[in-house]
């Protein structure tokens, strides 16, 4: 993306990136550190598919995100949350984490084609010429290209329309609701007969082949959200039917970069373990949902629930199969 599409992109009300909106989502630098890795982990998964994360248990092979199979050629991504800046004392981490990627390229038995360090901000002066004389060095000892991606870099890639979900689930603006807006809209308890029908639902199929046991509260939040969306289309107000599809935005783009993370993350598990939890903890937290929907957390799920039925999104790896086969049985 050229500067003038970026340019065009903000003057448009597309909200700024601030790196340091980690911090305020996970409230201390700790945590921010993990959330800037599953952010890259989900950026790079929409750049390179197939890219993955790595966990730590107890090492991770000096590996956050991988790119290649560890029995060939590999790229290898390593996120550090320097912030505000990049200075003098990150200079030890940045030599310890490529070294510690050639020892264990070196003793599991693959190669390191590159090496990319990922930080959210600047390197000072003194850093970036102690930079550009490590990089030229190192290349050269080891024959591995290494790059960095910067707070400039990483804007540029988020600014892109494949990374357009990303940049909505990390950074979009909180939105507090104010004493002057509406009251939230009230719930409707469910029926024994309406929990009944339900059960043959695709969402409470996806919940089961997650391996959810109890669904009775999934049932409560998807049946309020549908008397929600049928109230709202029924009235057809502009300003409720845009507000229906931001929010129908904001729960999809949640779902699909928890989705790409996990599925990164663990390639082994069809399942996708703690997939739905940690969905649906964003969404519950969440302060990017319109305030003129006047939903709380119980239709916000049920939001989720609802795009999962419409065959949108899933729980399980191969959702798309369970979807298709609930089709053909509604065929027969």
């Amino acid at each position: 993306m050229t500067p003038s599409a970026a340019t065009t992109r903000l003057a448009a009300g597309e909200p700024p990136i601030n790196f340091a909106s980690h911090q305020f989502r996970a409230g201390n630098m700790a945590g921010a550190r993990d959330d800037f890795e599953q952010m890259l982990a989900a950026l790079i998964a929409s750049v390179h598919p197939g890219a993955r994360a790595i966990a730590a248990n107890p090492g991770d092979w000096g590996i956050d995100i991988l790119l290649g199979e560890l029995s060939g050629l590999v790229v290898i991504w390593q996120s550090k949350y320097f912030w505000p800046v990049t200075g003098r004392a990150a200079q030890a981490q940045i030599r310890e984490s490529f070294d510690s990627a050639l020892r264990a390229a070196e003793r599991n038995g693959y190669r390191l084609d590159r090496w990319v360090l990922c930080v959210p901000s600047s390197m000072d002066p003194e850093t970036a010429r102690w930079w550009d004389r490590w990089r030229a060095r190192r290349q050269r000892d080891s024959g591995v290209v290494i790059d960095v991606w910067h707070e400039t870099t990483l804007r540029e890639m988020l600014m892109r329309p494949d990374a357009a979900h990303v940049r909505r689930h990390y950074y979009d603006p909180y939105q507090p609701v104010t004493a002057g807006d509406a009251p939230r809209r009230p719930l409707t308890d469910l029926a024994g007969k309406d929990a009944d029908v339900l059960e043959d639902a695709l969402f409470v199929r996806q919940l089961r082949a997650a391996g959810h046991a109890e669904v009775e509260g999934a049932k409560h939040e998807f049946f309020n959200a549908d008397l929600l969306a049928r109230e709202i289309l029924d009235k057809g107000v502009r300003a409720e039917l845009d507000a229906l599809g931001e929010a129908d935005g904001v729960a999809r783009g949640i779902w699909e970069a928890r989705f790409n993370a996990v599925a990164a993350a663990r390639p082994a598990d069809p399942l996708l373990s703690g997939l739905h939890a940690a969905v649906m903890g964003e969404i519950r937290e969440s302060g990017a949902f319109p305030v003129a929907l006047r939903a709380g957390r119980v239709h916000r799920c049920g939001l989720m629930h609802r795009i999962v039925q419409d065959r949108r999104a899933g729980w399980v790896r191969d959702w798309r199969r369970i979807a298709s086969e609930r089709v053909e049985e509604a065929a027969a």
